[in-house]
């Protein structure tokens, strides 16, 4: 079942400089229950994309589909949850409090915010720090606590730009596990921005390589990796064979500029 349908997708930005061509072309479906990493350099439109889908940047020709309707109907509709770059956790509000904001403005009960607040403080191992405030917390489980946030109110997709790309080897290998296991868990659909080609290989079902600007895609990979993935399947002779296709997709996608 498609989840996510892009057709001749363009976004054309109009700036004092003239007009920049951040996507072009694009054709992509995604599909129920994918885990779908997109990865290529600075500026080839892997987070334009995923704003496009979330309704925060409007294609200027192509169409969009989000679970059948428009992104702006799917934004009203609440069909997904949106991990940024950064936690962007309220520092006067505890953790807790963080987490059940979206659901204050939706207005659920009181008793609803508390029982899926404390559920998904559980799908990211934050149980007993609800009552914690941001800055108690180390950059990775403030980064749980966003994504725990995103999953409240349970949405069937999750949308996660470079949520990992400031925080060490140690810590992002640990949180691609609780990714990995949470996306088993629930069966979500997940759009996840990269910048590393580990990264995209080790979570990935499809993987959207893509070129510099114009934003075009330059390959679509589908992963051959079995669902559960420990962390040593990175050392195998089948991840190395599929990170070696990303890496010649960038590396054409540059010399097509």
């Amino acid at each position: 079942m498609s989840v996510i349908e892009a057709k001749g997708l363009n976004l054309t930005f109009q700036t004092n400089d003239g007009p920049v061509h951040a996507l072009k072309d694009v054709n992509l479906t995604i599909e129920k229950g994918d885990f779908v990493s997109f990865i290529g350099p600075s500026g080839c439109g892997k987070t334009t994309f995923l704003r496009c889908v979330a309704g925060l940047e409007h294609p200027t020709g192509g169409t969009l589909s989000v679970n059948g309707m428009t992104p702006d109907e799917a934004r009203k509709a609440r069909a997904y949850g949106y991990v940024f770059q950064a936690a962007g956790l309220y520092p006067w509000r505890t953790i807790g409090r963080n987490i059940a904001l979206p659901l204050e403005i939706m207005g659920y009960s009181k008793s609803e915010q508390a029982e899926r607040v404390k559920r998904v403080l559980d799908l990211v191992e934050l149980t007993g720090f609800e009552k914690k405030f941001p800055w108690q917390l180390s950059g990775g489980m403030q980064q749980r606590a966003s994504i725990a946030r995103a999953l409240a109110f349970d949405a069937d997709i999750l949308l996660m730009d470079e949520p990992f790309g400031a925080l060490d080897e140690i810590v992002r290998d640990r949180l691609n596990e609780e990714v990995l296991k949470l996306w088993n868990n629930t069966g979500k659909t997940i759009g996840f921005v990269t910048h590393s080609i580990p990264e995209a290989v080790y979570l990935s079902t499809k993987i959207v390589v893509m070129s510099p600007r114009p934003g075009r895609i330059t390959d679509v990979i589908e992963s051959t990796l079995p669902r559960e993935r420990p962390l040593d399947i990175r050392d195998s002779a089948e991840f190395i064979a599929i990170a070696h296709r990303v890496r010649d997709g960038l590396r054409a996608g540059h010399m097509d500029e």
